[in-house]
């Protein structure tokens, strides 16, 4: 027997400028901001502990905010001292998370206003299946240099049995 596919509950992602980061995903993306940035620091506490658990000893302090998508998927923004862009910010041969995608019907107007501030489009607007069906999509960087994809239709919708039919 199969187990029941889990729910996704968030992403965290490190960014270089935490208040810069909150407003581009909260103003161009249209993500609810849930928790202002906070500062969390390497001080026993029992978030500070849990920090510790997860990053090791000696990672000081850092700045964290909490936002949500429309169908309630967490977003959790990290800022860390001495943080760094990768040296390649698209490095597919390196096991790990790839990207991650977004979806609006109005892909091409997102698509402006990720422009619009800073982002950066990777290609062209793609139609999966021309003179079929509308479904599009584009790879884009946010303002930091991360990478994600926007689509127009629901993932299920597009690579289900049906879609190509």
């Amino acid at each position: 027997m199969s187990p029941t596919p889990r729910t996704f509950s968030h992403i965290g992602l490190s960014v270089p400028d935490l208040e810069a980061a909150v407003k581009f995903y909260s103003e161009v993306l249209g993500f609810y901001v849930i928790m202002q940035p906070t500062e969390i620091v390497e001080d026993g506490s029992d978030i500070g502990q849990m920090c510790s658990d997860v990053f090791g000893e000696g990672w000081g302090c850092i700045r964290i905010a909490h936002l949500a998508t429309a169908d309630r998927i967490g977003f959790e923004l990290f800022e860390f001292k001495g943080n760094h862009a990768p040296e390649q910010n698209l490095n597919y041969r390196q096991h790990g998370t790839f990207h991650f995608a977004i979806q609006d019907p109005n892909l091409e107007d997102l698509l402006a206003k990720i422009v619009a501030a800073g982002g950066k489009q990777r290609m062209p607007v793609r139609e999966y299946f021309p003179d079929e069906k509308p479904y599009r999509m584009v790879y884009v960087e946010d303002p930091f240099g991360i990478v994600f994809e926007l689509y127009s239709h629901s993932y299920e919708l597009t690579y289900s049995g049906g879609a190509y039919s």
